[in-house]
């Protein structure tokens, strides 16, 4: 808290507010921040199980960013800049291309987009070669961090690789090396559970088995709906769910023939933030979300809210509005972005994903933080989650 602080002096005092020299009477320069979401987005559907459980928490992340804007008014009024927060939806990504169009002219270069993969893939696709940055808060699908990368598309929110990475360094690090894998119909199931198997060969784990599951009571189907016939060959000391939706998922613990322990998307799960996070003042910034959206904040809201402190900080370190300076601070080797899980995060140049410490935790509880202790890089530990330079997936090339 106290180097918080100073930094901020340092900021305030470099803008010339400290000391009487001020500028009586100047405006502050409207620094506005565009924020894009799908209208009805199949991802944030009240998704619900017998007797209307909800089975996932389906909340947006805007108020995230919403939180972002507000804190960022102190260290606006340091530099005369006024960050504000500019909302469009639609219902399709030429929706949204066209919501960017009309901004961008506008003037705003900077926007958050809180859409699944296909949408950003096209948004990034139709708006290259513009002077402006998505920032993306809510998707981790690798092949936007690999083969669908782009100069003018950034990641706040972690990768599956990085997720994955995290767990599978938690397997090794306890000697849990055997791991039998049950993964879900959808596209997102298959995705992550691919992610799994390849950070599991990273870090030296065996993958034993991989099980489709599907969803109902069809006795023909029993080997594929039975938790206990599911677990029942081979010996494994852990088993691995991708279970987006977690209709399967949450009957799969206490119900495995081995007593082994469950991870993936039920059981230790691996994600940006978590409430119970209880380290290096994220009780303050649990604190500020619950009382400004009502509820307990989220991997997602933190992505959201992270983007725009990364905005925000780089236009009062670099005291410009100008997109090409704020952009090149955002990206670059200075950035030191505090996002309260202990180790300062900053953006890969190699793919433009934030790096950041992984949090491992139960539904009330933090387990773990990842890197985990013992798992080493050349320069920069927390790029042993994730894609690395050397796994050349990804060639921005030079920035522009």
């Amino acid at each position: 808290m106290m180097r918080t602080l100073a930094a901020f002096l340092l900021i305030v005092a470099g803008a010339g507010v400290l000391g009487g020299d001020r500028s009586h009477g100047a405006e502050a320069t409207p620094f506005p921040i565009g924020y894009l979401e799908i209208t009805d987005d199949p991802r944030y559907g009240e998704k619900r199980a017998y007797a209307r459980i909800r089975v996932k928490p389906h909340d947006r992340p805007r108020p995230g960013a919403e939180l972002a804007v507000r804190g960022s008014r102190i260290l606006g009024r340091a530099v005369k800049m006024k960050f504000s927060l500019d909302v469009a939806e639609g219902r399709t990504a030429a929706d949204l291309i066209s919501e960017v169009e009309r901004r961008w002219t506008a003037g705003i270069r900077f926007f958050l987009i809180d859409a699944d993969a296909a949408v950003v893939n096209a948004v990034a696709e139709a708006t290259k070669g513009r002077e402006l940055l998505l920032l993306n808060v809510s998707e981790p699908a690798d092949i936007l961090r690999g083969t669908g990368c782009r100069a003018n598309l950034a990641h706040a929110i972690p990768s599956h690789a990085m997720l994955t990475d995290a767990l599978a360094q938690f397997l090794a690090a306890r000697k849990w090396r055997d791991v039998l894998v049950l993964k879900g119909p959808l596209p997102v199931d298959a995705a992550f559970a691919q992610a799994f198997e390849a950070s599991a060969r990273r870090f030296g784990v065996r993958v034993v088995k991989a099980r489709d599951f599907v969803l109902g009571n069809d006795p023909r189907e029993r080997e594929k709906n039975n938790v206990a016939l599911m677990t029942a060959e081979g010996d494994y000391d852990v088993v691995f769910l991708a279970d987006t939706e977690g209709e399967f998922g949450r009957y799969v613990p206490y119900q495995t023939i081995l007593a082994s322990p469950v991870i993936g998307t039920e059981g230790l799960i691996a994600e940006a933030w978590h409430w119970a996070w209880e380290r290096h003042g994220a009780p303050q910034l649990n604190q500020r979300f619950e009382k400004y959206a009502k509820r307990r904040m989220t991997g997602t809201d933190w992505a959201a809210w992270a983007a725009i402190k990364a905005i925000v900080e780089s236009a009062v370190r670099t005291k410009s509005t100008d997109f090409k300076t704020v952009r090149a601070y955002l990206l670059g080797d200075e950035m030191t972005l505090d996002g309260y899980k202990g180790t300062p995060s900053s953006f890969r140049p190699w793919d433009n994903q934030l790096r950041q410490p992984v949090l491992l935790r139960t539904h009330n509880a933090v387990i773990e933080r990842a890197p985990i202790k013992g798992f080493l890089h050349p320069t920069e530990n927390m790029d042993t989650l994730g894609y690395d330079r050397g796994d050349r997936r990804c060639r921005l090339g030079q920035r522009k």
